[in-house]
């Protein structure tokens, strides 16, 4: 009898390494940070174990960590002592963002630092947006993410990543970025966000959760796949440099889709949701916590991902090394 015996490549670790198609690799890890004010602080998030808020001057150890284990960029993520209606922190010069990237980049200069570029962690009413008449207004929330994009570059970001949503934001951010003589400052745009149920230890973490309504008239409605390819052409269109899915594991289909019609480089973000219900499980002895881990690291660049932005990066790395 003929038949195909595809186990012979399958007989032991050897052979399973050497036709491995995909690969993990540290490089590959974007980390995010989550930076608070004051003085003295590192909290852990109680909705995301192992995630930590940080005061400035609780910087040091953490990012000598992530350099010691290989890890080669992060995200910075803000939490403002006040918020107001128009979210004004998220553009000042001494903002705490912008104080977060100068003190990293002073300490260590290798590390490529990207700024997220949003309003909501800045704004009383948690939208990432100005709002009119209980709306967020698209225009006027462009001009101020705008400002604090730049104000991100000036104090040395080395990647703009906008998060918000609204409609021509990388064309608004890329020409503000130009104009201020950052014309070599990327961007990352969130191309395919939606509104996800898998958000929700984020909120908690960056103090960012909507005050009245829902972001729903700005982020995707999840039941929708060609609207991603319309929201990337635009961006694409618009100047972005690379092009970001969120959340990653229940868009994979997506990763895929924009992979397949694109050639910029793709981010997936692993979100906070799919991080805790990972650490739950585990903590729980429910799963193998490193291999559902790796297995969903590995999707994501099956899917087509060639960045993955994600709270185990440290944890990867570290597996990687022993």
């Amino acid at each position: 009898m003929l038949f195909k015996r595809h186990r012979r490549l399958r007989q032991n670790e050897a052979i399973r390494k050497m036709i491995r198609e995909h690969h993990i690799h540290t490089e590959d890890l974007i980390y995010p940070i989550f930076v608070v004010a004051g003085e003295g602080i590192k909290a852990e998030v109680p909705s995301m174990p192992g995630v930590f808020h940080f005061s400035i001057d609780q910087l040091q150890e953490e990012i000598q960590e992530v350099m010691d284990l290989g890890i080669t960029s992060i995200i910075v993520f803000g939490v403002p002592a006040e918020k107001d209606e128009c979210g004004s922190g998220a553009d000042h010069e001494q903002g705490i963002v912008q104080s977060a990237i100068r003190h990293i980049k002073a300490s260590f200069p290798q590390l490529y630092v990207i700024a997220d570029t949003c309003l909501c962690q800045f704004t009383s009413h948690g939208h990432c947006g100005v709002i009119e008449n209980r709306e967020v207004a698209n225009d006027a929330s462009l001009e101020r993410l705008v400002s604090t994009a730049i104000s991100q570059a000036q104090a040395g970001a080395d990647m703009i990543a906008p998060s918000n949503m609204m409609d021509g934001f990388v064309a608004a951010i890329r020409q503000g970025l130009d104009e201020a003589g950052f014309t070599d400052t990327p961007i990352l745009s969130y191309a395919v966000k939606y509104a996800s149920s898998f958000y929700g230890p984020f909120r908690d973490a960056a103090h960012s959760t909507p005050q009245f309504g829902d972001r729903r008239t700005y982020q995707m409605d999840p039941a929708n796949a060609r609207e991603a390819l319309r929201e990337a052409y635009s961006d694409v269109e618009e100047g972005a440099d690379l092009l970001m899915v969120k959340p990653g594991l229940a868009y994979l289909d997506i990763i895929h889709r924009i992979r397949e019609t694109f050639h910029l480089p793709i981010v997936a973000y692993q979100v906070s949701g799919e991080y805790a219900m990972i650490k739950a499980a585990a903590q729980n002895g429910w799963i193998d916590e490193k291999q559902v881990v790796l297995e969903s690291m590995t999707s994501f660049k099956r899917a087509g991902a060639d960045m993955i932005l994600t709270y185990y990066a440290k944890d990867i790395a570290r597996w990687q090394l022993n």
